[in-house]
């Protein structure tokens, strides 16, 4: 009877440490704190144990602090190398930015010459403001 030759398991990695090692969160300690934090989901499915593991294949949809990402993971990481190492580590499926989706930001700030700003325009722009209606008395 002959043994048929069974294919080895994919090989698995820690989350954080893979996020680490793809140069896409800075620390493996961010890392942690953004999985906790419920900004990462693996395969569509929100994750919030660091120690989650991954495989090729997977996909990840990444909320970071100014743009969100949708990866394929190709390969585990060895290690932090250069950003040239790292990029092989993934594939980028993020959807192109689209131009009618405007930061906060960028619908407050006004046309350099377009006048003084109305009362609405001032209050808007107000609201952006972290400290807004707070008073030193």
């Amino acid at each position: 009877m002959e043994k048929q030759p069974t294919s080895a398991p994919a090989p698995r990695q820690r989350l954080d440490k893979w996020l680490f090692f793809a140069r896409l969160i800075k620390s493996r300690s961010l890392a942690q704190k953004a999985i906790e934090a419920g900004h990462v989901a693996v395969n569509g499915t929100r994750v919030t144990q660091s120690s989650a593991q991954i495989k090729a294949g997977d996909t990840l949809e990444l909320s970071l602090e100014r743009r969100d990402l949708v990866l394929r993971v190709l390969l585990p990481g060895t290690r932090r190398g250069p950003y040239e190492e790292a990029r092989l580590l993934y594939e980028d499926l993020t959807p192109p930015a689209s131009s009618q989706r405007l930061t906060a930001f960028e619908q407050a700030t006004r046309e350099r010459g377009a006048g003084r700003p109305t009362k609405r325009e001032r209050r808007d722009t107000d609201q952006l403001k972290p400290d807004f209606g707070e008073h030193d008395d």
